[in-house]
């Protein structure tokens, strides 16, 4: 057995994924009522292949879900319903991030700070905490690291390769005085990554968390990225999303031969009632067991990005939920679930 660590990919095999859910003591209050069949509709398609961990608030959050996941014909033998108080529904930031030692799964328990000390996170920061304690995880180790990453932050192929961006990562409201190399250290030694691929640009309007990976490139194989494109010159985000464009086609991947490149369209610009541009992304995608759900928003552009998205992934169900609320709050399907890899789940 090898002690070196593996970060795997996100289309390895999975015991579940997790979501933490909304409630009425949040952000989300005024939007419940739109934001909740979003979640029971990843929820739903979760359950269908894999287990389903949900976080609730309270006791009387995790009987209004237990209900309303019966109701809409969930299946509830593959849901865990657990108790944390939560701040906000990110557990693709707040998650547990796993690595693999030897084929054996750890946790990694990095800070969560609400993306550089934007938004309060005291009980996000302690769920991972919370339901290691409560047995969710089982016997599997867990390391709780001082040092500020989100999951949605990072993006690897699971051998070795980590693809970020600068802005978020060497953000000084995270990580205060932290290099480039200090951080490719740190992630060496805690994730076992060999091979960065920084981008220096990419960027989405509305975006609060200084450009996110998961919303911008993500890879399908080890050989192939989707990306967020941006074909309409006039688009606020299109000056960024071209350069970052830009610097994918010259990436090289492990082989050193340049990456299969997929350009996922760009819907129309969604705004909130201040005329705001919201972070409206197909890269969001999750994959889990068999299927890639991918965000919708009620655009013609979403067809495409099924056809696109499906040509990446020839083994998967390819589904589309509508996550047009999710972008209300700056979010969107990947942002929002965390997957649990095998032996994760007790």
């Amino acid at each position: 057995m090898t002690d070196a660590r593996r970060l795997p990919a996100e289309w390895e095999i999975q015991d579940g994924a997790m979501l933490t859910w909304p409630h009425g003591q949040g952000d989300w209050a005024p939007y419940l009522g739109r934001v909740e069949p979003v979640f029971v509709a990843i929820a739903r398609e979760v359950a269908k292949r894999e287990r389903l961990l949900v976080v609730c608030n309270d006791e009387a959050h995790q009987a209004h879900i237990e209900s309303l996941l019966k109701t809409e014909g969930v299946d509830m033998d593959r849901v865990h319903l657990a108790l944390s108080p939560s701040n906000d529904t990110w557990a693709r930031d707040h998650g547990p991030i796993t690595v693999l030692q030897g084929n054996v799964p750890r946790l990694c328990n990095f800070t969560f700070d609400g993306w550089g000390g934007k938004c309060p996170a005291e009980l996000d920061n302690s769920i991972t905490s919370a339901l290691k304690g409560q047995g969710v995880f089982g016997v599997i180790p867990m390391e709780s690291i001082d040092m500020v990453l989100e999951g949605g932050g990072v993006e690897t192929d699971g051998e070795g390769t980590l693809m970020t961006t600068s802005r978020c990562l060497l953000s000084e409201t995270r990580n205060p005085g932290i290099t480039k190399q200090r951080m490719e250290s740190k992630l060496g030694q805690w994730l076992g990554v060999r091979r960065f691929l920084w981008l220096e640009h990419g960027g989405l309007a509305g975006d609060d968390t200084d450009g996110h990976i998961d919303t911008l490139a993500r890879f399908c194989d080890s050989h192939t990225i989707a990306y967020q494109a941006c074909g309409e010159a006039d688009d606020i985000n299109y000056p960024e999303l071209r350069r970052m464009e830009e610097e994918l086609k010259a990436l090289r991947d492990g082989n050193d031969e340049p990456y299969r490149l997929v350009a996922l369209p760009s819907p129309a610009p969604i705004r909130n009632t201040e005329g705001d541009q919201l972070p409206a992304s197909y890269a969001n995608f999750l994959i889990i067991n068999d299927a890639v759900l991918v965000p919708l928003y009620n655009d013609p552009a979403d067809t495409v990005a099924l056809e696109r998205l499906a040509s990446c992934f020839p083994d998967r169900e390819v589904v589309g939920i509508d996550c047009s609320p999710l972008v209300l709050q700056y979010g969107s399907l990947h942002c929002v679930t965390m997957q649990l890899f095998q032996g994760m789940l007790a």
